[in-house]
């Protein structure tokens, strides 16, 4: 079983830990209604991708 032989330092760890930040989603706007969306993905508000209709609207605008 593997055990540490030495006591890992809270600088050492937390060096090691400081590419798991969350970083903000990307938004990106829709080129047919305006609104705000993520990118590569069917607007939510009309239902839009890559320039066509692909899902009916949640809410018609």
């Amino acid at each position: 079983m593997a055990v540490p032989k030495k006591r890992v330092s809270s600088s050492r760890r937390d060096m090691r830990r400081s590419h798991h930040a969350l970083t903000n989603t990307q938004l990106n706007e829709c080129k047919n209604c305006g609104e705000v969306k993520r990118p590569h993905h069917v607007c939510p508000a009309c239902g839009h991708y890559d320039g066509r209709e692909v899902v009916e609207p949640a809410n018609p605008v």
